[in-house]
């Protein structure tokens, strides 16, 4: 990949913020992850802490630190913010369906009632949602439909991770959130690179190869037919819904 100048980076994603949102206020959801805890520095920098709104949005299989770090960016930013155990809704769900789900659609259920809360409360305030996906996750696809997925703007999202890392570093985020293994915290123990089966070291290399058309063969071809069939089987992800015509 290609060296990030983080000053321009920064101050690109701050415009982006401020022309799409035309100074209207906006809510995020914040998990206490680095990409939550970088878009709320940017969306702070941007429109200042006023019109930042952050949901933090537990489940029974977030950690303590979890939400505790959300907090802390909360007291850091200074900005306005609802915490909502999202249990009881994600149960009420289970209970009319009828069916016994398993931990993927658990997960779906749980990513898609964020979406929701994170959307009433920007139609409370009249404000959109920031989606807080990277570059990596929107190409593979890590991501539910609807879900985590469903949001109104992107300012990370043509970031790989580890660019988010090294722009969270520039911004003096604090580096427990940094060091921490990534994780939705949609079910027990559950962590980005074990579900993903690559790290996002190696993850960003191949799709950065990928991209610029570049040759495959230093990396395994085991993880590049990985990588290939990741982004292929999500293309309906990151697609408006087929019309009939």
């Amino acid at each position: 990949m290609s060296a990030m100048n983080e000053q321009k980076t920064t101050q690109k994603i701050i415009k982006f913020i401020q022309k799409y949102t035309e100074n209207r206020p906006v809510v995020l959801g914040l998990s206490g992850g680095i990409d939550s805890t970088l878009v709320a520095y940017l969306a702070v920098q941007a429109l200042g802490n006023k019109k930042v709104y952050g949901l933090i949005l537990p489940s029974s299989t977030n950690t303590i630190q979890d939400l505790e770090l959300a907090k802390l960016i909360v007291k850091k930013l200074k900005i306005k913010s609802d915490l909502i155990n999202i249990d009881d809704i994600v149960n009420t769900f289970v209970r009319t369906i009828k069916t016994k789900p398993n931990k993927t659609t658990m997960g779906n259920f749980k990513a898609r009632t964020r979406m929701t809360l994170l959307y009433a409360k920007a139609n409370e305030l009249n404000g959109l949602v920031l989606g807080t996906g990277n570059k990596t996750e929107l190409t593979i696809g890590y991501f539910t439909k609807h879900g985590d997925g469903g949001v109104d703007l992107l300012p990370i999202g043509n970031l790989y991770k580890t660019e988010v890392r090294q722009l969270a570093k520039y911004l003096n985020i604090p580096q427990e959130i940094i060091d921490r293994p990534p994780t939705a915290g949609l079910w027990d123990g559950q962590t980005d690179e074990a579900e993903i089966g690559l790290t996002y070291e190696k993850l960003d290399q191949i799709l950065s190869a990928i991209e610029k058309k570049k040759d495959l063969k230093q990396f395994s071809k085991t993880d590049v037919n990985k990588v290939k069939t990741l982004i292929k089987n999500s293309e309906h992800k990151r697609c408006l819904p087929k019309i009939a015509k």
